[in-house]
């Protein structure tokens, strides 16, 4: 500890949840070569305590222990205490996450994990509590029967460790399915089948609570409606993406989504806003869109990129991680109402309309008699049951949201977590250059773009890599396979977006890092660290996607696509390789793997190429790729060439291009399906048609 500062070594740190911590009486190390060195030469265990800054029981433990002065005092003089961003070190979670998981049967942050002083795990845990209760020991007894452990039962220790470290070397490795199969239709519709069993009818969504929105699942779903003409799966994403919207999992002032639901009707959520969430469900609203038309699913699309701009946007344009849950140390406190409340805001008679709409009545559904806001009517329900006009309600009711936004606005708003991660970058990429082609919106198309350029420039290594984290003019830690699958997909995204051959370019190298760095080329698969990474317990192989698409499964999507493009062999050997690796085990677990089955469907799709000869900003050329930006059609790739000598470029980079040209003087599309192509398209209407057959 500093005495002078009263400050611990996270000081130096740039991790605002690290930061959090860095006054704690704590004598807290961040992970790295100091604490192993420090817990070798005290002969003490490692005491391993992982979150993240949005985390509301990392908050609650914080509080009552790393806080205190006596159960501090406890923890340095039994151990090395090591603090861990998961958000920023996915790789040292991983770990001990599955260490976690196989000693207690669930996980989850805050992860307390004990260790020897070489890292292998022998004892740990989530959240304990100060004392003992609720049937479980304190953490204060926790300390005291492992301090007294590893002084006197020493051997029973290392054995422990021994095994678990056995066990988790596994870990290295694709879990042993059988031999390598090939991936099949029948495969995902296997995984669709299990899932869908597990559909509410009734709430929408999968499961019981807490329910989680299983944004990747939907996809896959309207994937295999597609291909199967399978309406009860449309069914079954219609309702739950109207059923979240509708939800208090919704922000129903603001925009945005909440992290889970507590219970099982979206009506109570966990608090907390995660930037990943965020952009996956924005494509699965915009994905929703292009499939039913529905408008509103284009409205809860454009206000949920609405707020990643408002909120979550640094001032230099990459994106923030992340909204905590609590604020003034109320979990939820910023988000909830009472009907005095909004009573006191609005016009006379305003506000009961506005209660009505929203569910707000006397005693709430959430602590304190106050009401996390729900979608209970909408204006044409509620005009129809008391005879009003359903154009008047929906103006009062914008009008209500309006003036209670404003009103939030000057609460104590939660903290926000503003350090910029590439992964989750990616995905908000991949989503505002959906949004862009969508919706029309150009501003979403300079969002895209101003991230891109910054991750691009502020968080590269000085050879070319990715660093993994951004904040206050620092950025540093490796890239993780999921930060160079994730970017090279985003590129892909605003490639196809803007047309933009830089974008291609940049994809295309980051795969090419991506196969040298993290791909296993004897065994298969793909690393979660490159190969320079830090020697850690064990260099895992991530596979299982979770609340985020695995970087496996982006890898190979990531792959897919560019070759697809540029036709490189080497991508598409490697990614077909991975899903035939993995077909064994996705049959066994299926439903753990939605955004690779995502990307198995897109390799299984018949190939559908669009390749445009013209000028991107002619208008005749915009009209015809507006066309095809608003067609759904997963298992498309889309190029451009331009006239004159960049287009030689163009056919270059993509070589589906070579032959493309204008049709006389009209710029032209080609719609080319198995390697055979049309006549040259000159019309948006000709194109539609085409497209549909």
């Amino acid at each position: 500890m500093n005495g002078a500062t009263g400050a611990n070594r996270l000081a130096a740190e740039t991790s605002p949840y690290l930061l959090q911590h860095a006054s704690n009486p704590v004598d807290w190390y961040p992970w790295g070569d100091e604490a192993f060195a420090a817990a070798r030469a005290q002969d003490k265990p490692i005491l391993l305590s992982v979150g993240y800054a949005a985390c509301h029981w990392c908050h609650v433990m914080a509080h009552e222990s790393f806080e205190d002065a006596a159960i501090a005092q406890q923890m340095n003089e039994g151990f090395v205490c090591v603090k861990v961003d998961r958000e920023e070190r996915p790789d040292v979670d991983e770990i001990y996450m599955a260490f976690v998981q196989g000693v207690s049967g669930h996980g989850g942050w805050p992860m307390t994990v004990f260790l020897m002083p070489d890292g292998r795990p022998f004892f740990g845990g989530t959240y304990y509590p100060p004392e003992d209760r609720w049937g479980m020991a304190g953490f204060p007894t926790i300390l005291r029967e492992l301090t007294k452990a590893y002084r006197e039962r020493r051997e029973d220790v290392e054995r422990s460790a021994a095994s678990w470290t056995s066990q988790l070397e596994r870990l290295a490795f694709v879990p042993d399915g059988g031999q390598p199969a090939p991936v099949t239709s029948e495969l995902i519709d296997l995984a669709v089948d299990r899932m869908s069993s597990h559909f509410d009818e009734v709430h929408g969504g999968f499961g019981g609570a807490p329910k989680f929105p299983h944004s990747m699942d939907l996809g896959l779903f309207m994937r295999t409606a597609r291909r199967r003409g399978r309406l009860d799966l449309m069914s079954q994403v219609r309702t739950s993406l109207e059923k979240m919207a509708a939800g208090g999992i919704y922000d129903q002032l603001g925009g945005g989504f909440h992290r889970y639901s507590v219970d099982d009707r979206w009506a109570v959520p966990h608090f907390e806003k995660m930037l990943y969430d965020n952009a996956l469900l924005a494509r699965a609203y915009l994905e929703g869109y292009l499939v039913t038309g529905e408008e509103d699913h284009a409205r809860v699309a454009r206000e949920t990129l609405d707020y990643m701009l408002a909120e979550m946007r640094d001032p230099a344009g990459g994106f923030w991680s992340s909204q905590d849950a609590d604020s003034e140390g109320e979990e939820g406190k910023f988000f909830v109402w009472t009907p005095d409340e909004i009573k006191a805001l609005l016009p006379a008679g305003e506000g009961e309309v506005f209660c009505a709409c929203y569910g707000v009545e006397p005693g709430g559904n959430f602590e304190g008699g106050r009401t996390v806001l729900h979608a209970r009517e909408t204006a044409e329900t509620y005009a129809a049951a008391t005879g009003r006009d359903a154009g008047e309600v929906a103006e009062m009711l914008r009008r209500g949201r309006a003036t209670l936004l404003e009103a939030r606005r000057r609460r104590v708003a939660p903290g926000t977590d503003d350090k910029v991660l590439t992964a989750w970058n990616g995905l908000a990429i991949s989503a505002f250059a959906e949004g862009a082609r969508v919706l029309g919106e150009e501003r979403y198309r300079e969002a895209a773009t101003r991230a891109a350029e910054f991750v691009l420039s502020a968080m590269s290594a000085p050879d070319g890599g990715l660093l993994r984290t951004y904040r206050a003019g620092k950025a540093k830690l490796n890239g993780y396979l999921e930060d160079y699958a994730s970017l090279a997909l985003a590129l892909t995204d605003l490639y196809e977006t803007t047309f933009e051959t830089r974008w291609l370019q940049e994809a295309r190298r980051l795969c090419s890092l991506l196969m040298d760095r993290f791909h296993d080329a004897g065994q298969g698969g793909f690393h979660f660290t490159s190969r320079d990474h830090e020697k850690l317990l064990v260099r895992t192989k991530p596979y299982q996607d979770g609340a985020t698409p695995s970087g496996t499964s982006m890898a190979v999507l990531a792959l897919l696509r560019v070759a697809r493009l540029t036709s490189d062999e080497a991508f598409e050997t490697a990614a077909t390789r991975t899903l035939e690796l993995l077909a064994p085990i996705v049959r066994q677990a299926p439903s753990a793997f939605p955004f690779l089955l995502i990307a198995a469907d897109f390799a299984l799709a018949p190939p559908v190429e669009i390749a445009f000869a013209g000028d991107p900003a002619d208008p005749t050329t915009r009209a015809l790729i507006d066309v095809a930006h608003r067609a759904w059609l997963p298992g498309r790739v889309l190029a451009l060439r331009r006239p004159g000598d960049s287009g030689a470029a163009d056919e270059q980079l993509v070589p589906m291009l070579a032959g493309k040209r204008p049709a006389g003087s009209h710029p032209a599309v080609y719609v080319c399906r198995n390697r055979t192509c049309s006549a040259p398209l000159t019309t948006a209407d000709s194109l539609a048609e085409e497209l549909e057959a």
